[in-house]
């Protein structure tokens, strides 16, 4: 077996791991390509993605995937998703946090 080199993780995935636990039901496991969300039975997946790598069209540069996550996009069918901020996650979760 190859040897396992140490992931890289985005800049604003802790920020994002802290959040989300700090969050009322939410639970967060890291390690799995990015982090793993459970929330109310359902479970979603995510692929962490520094803003640096986002388009001005607003998506994704396509450069900053790897094959198995372009793979994934397109044959995965449970929910995996390639996102850059909290509020993409908080939308999915459909969670609205109010500022006081």
């Amino acid at each position: 077996m190859p040897p396992r080199f140490a992931k890289k993780v985005d800049s604003n995935q802790p920020c994002i791991v802290k959040d989300l636990r700090s969050i009322p039901g939410v639970t967060v496991e890291t390690d799995h390509d990015d982090i793993i969300v459970g929330f109310r039975g359902a479970t979603y997946w995510y692929e962490i993605k520094s803003p640096s790598e986002v388009a001005r069209s607003g998506k994704i540069r396509q450069s900053a995937l790897k094959p198995s996550q372009k793979k994934l996009l397109r044959d995965f069918t449970g929910h995996y998703r390639v996102v850059w901020s909290l509020g993409q996650i908080l939308d999915d979760l459909g969670v609205t946090i109010v500022s006081p």
